[in-house]
C-alpha cells in the first residue's frame, strides 16, 4: 500500500486481499502492512458502503467467505480501480433484493414452494438451505439467514425473535401391516404395546417424550428403527409394517396415502409449534412479505 490511492480504494483493496488470501492475516502479509490495518480498512469500507454491515464473514475452517452484499462488491470491484468512484461502490454494496432462507428438511419438503413462488412474486433472490435447530438458531443470531422455519422446542436463542405459525398436536401414524384398528376414532399409548416401533433419534426430544409416555403407560413397543426427519419415517414405517407417535402434519401438508393417522389421545395433551426466527431488531420487509403469504397459505389448508 506504499502507493497513494484515494482512500475508498484504500479501504476496497484491503477488502479484495482478504477475500483473495481467505484471511485478515494472509492479506496482511500479501499487502506488507499490520493485520488491524487490514482489519480497520475493512471496518472503514463496511461503514461507508454497508451502513456498518458485514461484507465478509467467518465460514468453514475459518476461512472468509463473502455475505450477499459483499458477493456484489467483490464481483464489481474487478474493474480497474481508477474507475470505481465512491458513489460506483456505495452502489454495488447496496442490498440486493433477496431472502435468505433455512429450513428444516421436513418444512422444507412442505413450505419451500409455497415460500420461493411468494419469492419469484416478490422479485427476490432466495437463497434456501437446510438445518437442524441448532444451525438455524446459530445462523440467525449471527445473522447468516434472513428467516428460518423450524420446530419446536428451540435451542437456547438469545438475540432471536421468532412467531409461532402453526400448533400441532400429536397423533399415532403406522403403516397397515402394523394391524392397528382402522375403524378407530383415536389410539392410546397402550394400544402400542409389543407393536413395532420407529422412534426419534435418541438426542432428538420426540424420542424422549415417547420413552416417557411408554414408561407412563407401563408398555414395551418392538423398536425396528430411529430416524431424524419426517423424510425418513415415511419409507421406514412402510418397510417395516410399524407405528410411530408423530406431530400432526396435515395442517402443512398431506401425510402419504398409504399410512393410516389416528389422533393420540393422552391425559396431559402434547403439541409442537411451527415457528419462524429472523434476527432480534425485526424482520426483514422480504421475511415479512413472505411471512404473511405463507400465513395466507396455511389458512386455507385449515
Amino acid at each position: 500500500m506504499s502507493r497513494k490511492l484515494p482512500r475508498h480504494l484504500t479501504w476496497l483493496e484491503a477488502f479484495v486481499a482478504a477475500v483473495e488470501t481467505g484471511s485478515l492475516e494472509a492479506a496482511a502479509q500479501h499487502l506488507g502492512v499490520a493485520r488491524s490495518v487490514v482489519s480497520e480498512h475493512l471496518r472503514a469500507l463496511e461503514e461507508s458502503l454497508a451502513d456498518g454491515e458485514s461484507l465478509v464473514e467467518r465460514g468453514p475452517g475459518r476461512r472468509l467467505r463473502l455475505t450477499p452484499r459483499g458477493e456484489r462488491l467483490f464481483a464489481g470491484a474487478q474493474a480497474s480501480f481508477h474507475q470505481l468512484d465512491l458513489k460506483r461502490l456505495r452502489d454495488l454494496a447496496a442490498p440486493e433484493p433477496g431472502l435468505r432462507l433455512g429450513l428444516s428438511p421436513t418444512l422444507s419438503a412442505l413450505l419451500l414452494a409455497p415460500l420461493a413462488r411468494t419469492a419469484a412474486q416478490q422479485g427476490l433472490k432466495l437463497e434456501a438451505a437446510f438445518g437442524g435447530a441448532h444451525e438455524l438458531v446459530r445462523q440467525i443470531q449471527t445473522r447468516q439467514l434472513d428467516l428460518a422455519l423450524g420446530f419446536t422446542p428451540l435451542p437456547p436463542h438469545r438475540g432471536v425473535e421468532y412467531r409461532v405459525l402453526a400448533r400441532l398436536p400429536f397423533v399415532v401414524l403406522a403403516a397397515p401391516a402394523c394391524g392397528l384398528p382402522a375403524a378407530a376414532s383415536f389410539l392410546r399409548v397402550k394400544d402400542l404395546a409389543d407393536r413395532p416401533f420407529v422412534d426419534w433419534l435418541r438426542d432428538d426430544p420426540y424420542g424422549g417424550a415417547n420413552s416417557a409416555r411408554f414408561l407412563e403407560a407401563g408398555i414395551e413397543v418392538h423398536e425396528v428403527a430411529r430416524v431424524e426427519s419426517f423424510l425418513q419415517l415415511y419409507p421406514a414405517l412402510e418397510a417395516f409394517g410399524a407405528c410411530a407417535i408423530a406431530p400432526d402434519l396435515r395442517v402443512l401438508g398431506p401425510f402419504p396415502e398409504h399410512l393410516q393417522a389416528w389422533p393420540l389421545k393422552e391425559r396431559k395433551a402434547q403439541a409442537v409449534e411451527v415457528v419462524a426466527l429472523w434476527p432480534a431488531g425485526g424482520a426483514s420487509a422480504a421475511a415479512e412479505a413472505c411471512l404473511k403469504a405463507l400465513a395466507g397459505h396455511l389458512r386455507k389448508r385449515r
